[in-house]
């Protein structure tokens, strides 16, 4: 395999890219490398749009074979945004060890600035290559934006250590994803369960057109088991769910061999030399490893999130079944009813078998005598709130937990990197009737 050698991201070798109708072969990427790389100025952070892009991973290549930090903005922020985001970047001090900064994503507040080392993100390449068992026959499709870690760590990084291809989307489309996956034999797809729901639910799907497709990694909010074994059996491949973040990349997945329920109901073991534990008073997960980000921008932002020993506090909690992650939710998620807790994700586990839908999240909205309120969104039929009612109550749900509002919608609204944007699913809820 390619990656053998890999020791920091100068070492790292193009990838072959599909962009549109341009093929680049990977010796094609190198040379533009090459002279971009003529064009950066070592130990300086290098801003740039990221478009979705062969010319984004040649700038990439640029910024490490010439001794700088690859610093990418995402192409949909405005240029206010971009400037105020670049003029952040500009004012961190050097650190020639440095690889990339990231601007973490959301629905709201200001984007935390994520700091990622050479050899540590070099590293994590080599070892997702291994995990996913990919090898140069593999294609992956990937439409995350680049500026985003997924886009990255699974378009960038993974195919140059593994020497596959990558097939760039532009923007998301789930009829432009088939006839990618068609016409380029995609081997390899990763990204949050709306992008395989739009896709099963196109007139235009069918089993032949997906048939390349081996692996399905998937991660976000409503990777529920009834997704994955609708998708493993509509593409009839390997589904599994993944855990990471901007600041830790893929810390957990399932491996070859391991029970398939377990890549269904987890979110898998935990990779490389990464540790996990619980903090006993919350839950949340802390995690370890040498594939974490090195600091955030702002260092009391890191102090706060970082403790003495390298623990990285998530802000996410969870559920560790002796090797097996299972991850709960945000800590900020959790709704409070009255006093009591719910979790969105136990909710949306039971919904998501109810009788022809596709997709479910659970939010709160805000109620004046019970503080929050349970909101339920569905993709595909409305079922009654009688309905819903009987099947959680079925499942065994408390009834405070059981939605008491019910919304239809035909496309579940993303964040850029997939995810469901709660804030606007909130706000399904709130609008004056």
């Amino acid at each position: 395999m390619a990656s053998a050698a890999l020791t920091t991201l100068a070492d790292l070798p193009a990838p072959r890219v599909v962009d549109g109708q341009v093929r680049l072969h990977a010796i094609d990427l190198d040379e533009q490398a090459t002279d971009l790389a003529k064009q950066v100025e070592a130990g300086t952070y290098h801003p740039f749009v990221a478009h979705s892009h062969a010319s984004t991973i040649a700038t990439f290549l640029a910024c490490w074979r010439g001794g700088a930090t690859a610093a990418p903005l995402h192409s949909r922020l405005t240029d206010a945004e971009q400037l105020a985001l670049q003029h952040r970047i500009e004012s961190l001090p050097p650190d020639p060890k440095l690889a990339v900064v990231l601007a973490t994503s959301g629905s709201s507040g200001r984007p935390k600035l994520v700091l990622h080392a050479s050899d540590r993100l070099a590293y994590k390449a080599r070892l997702m290559a291994d995990v996913h068992a990919l090898t140069t026959d593999d294609v992956v499709l990937m439409p995350a934006p680049l500026a985003h870690v997924s886009g990255l760590l699974n378009g960038v990084l993974v195919p140059a250590a593994a020497g596959m291809t990558t097939v760039l989307m532009s923007r998301w489309s789930p009829e432009d994803a088939l006839d990618l996956v068609e016409r380029e034999h995609v081997t390899f797809m990763i990204g949050p369960p709306t992008y395989f729901v739009q896709m099963m639910g196109s007139p235009r799907f069918s089993a032949e057109r997906v048939a390349s497709v081996r692996l399905i990694s998937c991660g976000g909010a409503g990777v529920t088991p009834e997704f994955a074994q609708r998708a493993a059996d509509t593409f009839s491949a390997v589904v599994k769910r993944t855990y990471g973040s901007t600041e830790a990349p893929t810390i957990t997945t399932s491996f070859a061999g391991d029970p398939m329920e377990r890549g269904w109901t987890t979110d898998g073991r935990a990779v490389g030399d990464v540790e996990l534990r619980l903090d006993p008073a919350s839950d949340e997960l802390l995690v370890r490893g040498r594939e974490l980000f090195t600091s955030y921008g702002d260092p009391e932002m890191t102090a706060t999130a970082v403790d003495s020993e390298g623990w990285f506090r998530t802000g996410d909690r969870g559920r560790i079944d002796g090797d097996w992650l299972i991850v709960l939710g945000r800590l900020g998620d959790t709704i409070i009813r009255g006093g009591e807790n719910v979790d969105p994700r136990e909710v949306e586990s039971v919904c998501a078998s109810l009788a022809g839908v596709a997709q479910v999240v659970v939010v709160g909205y805000p109620d004046d005598e019970m503080g929050e309120r349970v909101g339920l969104v569905v993709v595909g039929r409305e079922p009654t709130i009688d309905e819903v009612r009987a099947h959680c109550a079925a499942g065994g749900l408390a009834r405070f937990k059981t939605p008491e509002r019910v919304v239809e919608v035909s496309e579940m609204p993303i964040l850029t990197v997939g995810k469901p944007d709660r804030v606007a699913l909130t706000r399904l809820f709130t609008i004056p009737s």
